[in-house]
């Protein structure tokens, strides 16, 4: 944890502190060596949320871009009485998680289900291949208008983990090797969203700034709604208009047979 209370202000880790955890009360100690971030620690190493992971630099870099008070939100399932620590929470009710580590679907689903309005922002250097793949695709992903694209065969290009995902998952890229980085997507989001067209995935690009601009803001959730409404609505649409197709397609061949067979109507 980045923040733990001291006389119930939150202060980050400092070597001599005595503080508690805003979740659970219980006594936590500072971390602050050479290795990793400084950071508290519950005194017997276990984390009253089961979901937390060991935080790194690119976790805290990414908290450091929003209001303090958004940061390490504890929330309560009353279902389980669990807590949960939301890395960030917006005074509009949105979350958003870091992820770096591998998530198995069942949290993943858990997760998206207890926060509801989430979003997540997935570290893209995690594996050596994924950003490899991303780029190889990329030169595939077909203009829907400036931005944004639709992607078919989506499973070859980005972490199947993250396909069924029922809320936007941006992968961030800014760990990636410069050398490696002919497309110059260091400082670019790239969006999945939780909505297809067929079986393709809808995608869209946005800087890191204009993402959490507009989540400071407060437009993310609104534009990424009717974003999803608008993909939702072509989607109904084009089947639509295949069954349509098809319904005309079948009648035209009945004609043809009826014809062949020398009928009248």
């Amino acid at each position: 944890m980045r923040f733990a209370l001291v006389n119930n202000k939150k202060v980050e880790a400092k070597t001599g502190l005595i503080a508690n955890c805003p979740g659970c009360s219980q006594a936590v100690i500072p971390k602050c060596g050479d290795q990793r971030v400084h950071h508290w620690a519950h005194s017997r190493n276990k984390m009253c949320d089961t979901w937390w992971e060991p935080e790194t630099e690119w976790h805290r870099n990414w908290k450091s871009k929003f209001p303090e008070e958004w940061q390490e939100d504890f929330l309560t399932d009353n279902k389980t009485g669990e807590k949960h620590i939301a890395d960030i929470r917006t005074d509009k009710g949105l979350v958003i998680e870091f992820q770096h580590s591998h998530i198995n679907p069942q949290e993943r689903l858990s997760r998206e289900a207890f926060y509801k309005n989430l979003a997540w922002v997935i570290d893209g250097s995690r594996l050596k291949r994924d950003y490899p793949r991303f780029l190889k695709g990329k030169g595939f992903f077909k203009v829907i208008k400036k931005g944004i694209f639709r992607v078919d065969f989506p499973e070859e290009y980005f972490p199947s983990a993250w396909l069924e995902s029922s809320v936007p998952v941006l992968f961030d890229f800014q760990n990636i090797d410069a050398l490696s980085d002919p497309e110059n997507m260091r400082h670019v989001l790239c969006c999945l969203f939780p909505v297809k067209i067929g079986s393709s995935a809808i995608v869209a690009e946005m800087t890191q700034n204009a993402f959490v601009n507009n989540v400071i803001s407060g437009e993310w959730s609104v534009k990424t709604r009717q974003f999803i409404s608008y993909i939702t609505q072509v989607e109904k649409e084009q089947r639509q208009q295949l069954e349509r197709q098809k319904r005309t397609d079948q009648f035209n061949m009945f004609l043809r047979y009826s014809v062949k067979r020398g009928r009248r109507f």
